[in-house]
C-alpha cells in the first residue's frame, strides 16, 4: 500500500522530470541564440552525452542481470524519429523564443498522437472535438501577424519536432525494455546526426560554453531525465502522467524570462491558455473504444 513517503518521493521524482523536460529547451535556446555552437553540432553532441549517459546507467542496472545488447536495444525508426525531434529543435531554437517553442512543440506532440490514433480507428468524443480545435486555434493564433508573432520557419521547425517525438512516443509504446531502448535509439541516432553534422559542416561552429549546454542537455535533461520519467511515470495513471506534461511550456517559458530574458507577451498567455486548456480537456475526457 503506497505510503506518504511514497507519494512525496513520485512528486519529487515527476518535478524534477518536468524540470529536465523544460530545460532542454532552455539549454537550447541559449546555445543557439548567442550563436555559441551550431545547430548540427549542438544535434550531434546531445545525442553522444545522452547514449553514453543511458550506457552508463545501462551497465549499472544489468550489472546482476543478462545484460541486452546495445545493437538490439532500440529500432532504426525510431531513432531516426528521435534524430528529426532534436535536429529540428536545434535549428528550431534560432529564431524563436523558448516559452513559445516549448508550447508549439507540446501541442504538435499532442496532436500528432491524436491525429495516428485517429488513423488506427480511435473516433473523437464530442468533448475531444472541442478540445482539439481549441489547441488547433491557439496554435493558428500564435501565426496571426503582429509585433508580437514567432518566427515562421522557428514555428515550423518546432512543430516538426513535436510531430517527430509524437511518432517516437508511440513506436516506444509497450517497449519492456525503456531505459535499453532509449540507450539504443540514442546510440543509433548518433549516425545520422553525425551525417548531418557533415551536410552542415560549413556551418560548424562550436564554443566551450555551446558544448557545454549541448552535454548537459544530452546527459542530464535528456538521459537523466528520461530516465527518472520513466522510473516514476509507471506509478502515475495514464491521465495523471499526461496532465503533469503540461507544466513543461511553463517552466520553459518562466526560463526563457529568467535565464534568457525573454518577456512573456499577451499573445503567448492566449496561445498557452487555447492549446494547453484544449489538450487537458482532451486528456480528461474519457475516449471510446475504436470501433
Amino acid at each position: 500500500m503506497p505510503t506518504a513517503f511514497s507519494h512525496y518521493r513520485t512528486f519529487l521524482l515527476t518535478t524534477i522530470a518536468m524540470l529536465a523536460f523544460a530545460g532542454n529547451s532552455i539549454l537550447c535556446r541559449l546555445a543557439l541564440k548567442d550563436d555559441a555552437i551550431d545547430p548540427g553540432s549542438y544535434t550531434l553532441l546531445r545525442m553522444l552525452s545522452g547514449a553514453l549517459f543511458l550506457i552508463f546507467l545501462l551497465v549499472i542496472k544489468q550489472r546482476h542481470k543478462p545484460a541486452v545488447p546495445l545493437f538490439k536495444a532500440g529500432s532504426w525508426p525510431a531513432a531516426l524519429a528521435l534524430v528529426v525531434y532534436a535536429a529540428t529543435l536545434s535549428f528550431g531554437y534560432i529564431s524563436i523564443d523558448t516559452g513559445i517553442g516549448a508550447l508549439v512543440l507540446f501541442g504538435c506532440v499532442q496532436i500528432s498522437m491524436i491525429a495516428i490514433s485517429l488513423y488506427q480507428g480511435h473516433r473523437l468524443t464530442a468533448w475531444e472535438v472541442v478540445g482539439v480545435v481549441l489547441a488547433f486555434a491557439g496554435l493558428v493564433y500564435m501565426l496571426v501577424p503582429g509585433q508580437t508573432a514567432p518566427s515562421l520557419t522557428g514555428f515550423i521547425l518546432m512543430a516538426l519536432s513535436g510531430i517527430a517525438w509524437g511518432v517516437y512516443t508511440l513506436l516506444g509504446r509497450g517497449s519492456e525494455t525503456p531505459l535499453a531502448d532509449t540507450a539504443g535509439n540514442f546510440a543509433k541516432g548518433c549516425i545520422p546526426a553525425a551525417i548531418l553534422t557533415l551536410v552542415f559542416f560549413a556551418d560548424l561552429d562550436v564554443t566551450l560554453q555551446g558544448t557545454i549546454y549541448a552535454v548537459l542537455s544530452g546527459a542530464l535533461a535528456s538521459g537523466a531525465g528520461y530516465a527518472i520519467w520513466y522510473a516514476v511515470v509507471t506509478k502515475l495513471g495514464i491521465s495523471q502522467a499526461a496532465v503533469v506534461q503540461l507544466s513543461v511550456p511553463i517552466i520553459a517559458a518562466a526560463g526563457g524570462v529568467v535565464f534568457v530574458g525573454e518577456p512573456v507577451t499577451y499573445r503567448f498567455i492566449i496561445a498557452a491558455t487555447l492549446v494547453l486548456g484544449g489538450i487537458l480537456i482532451v486528456i480528461l475526457s474519457k475516449p471510446r473504444q475504436p470501433s
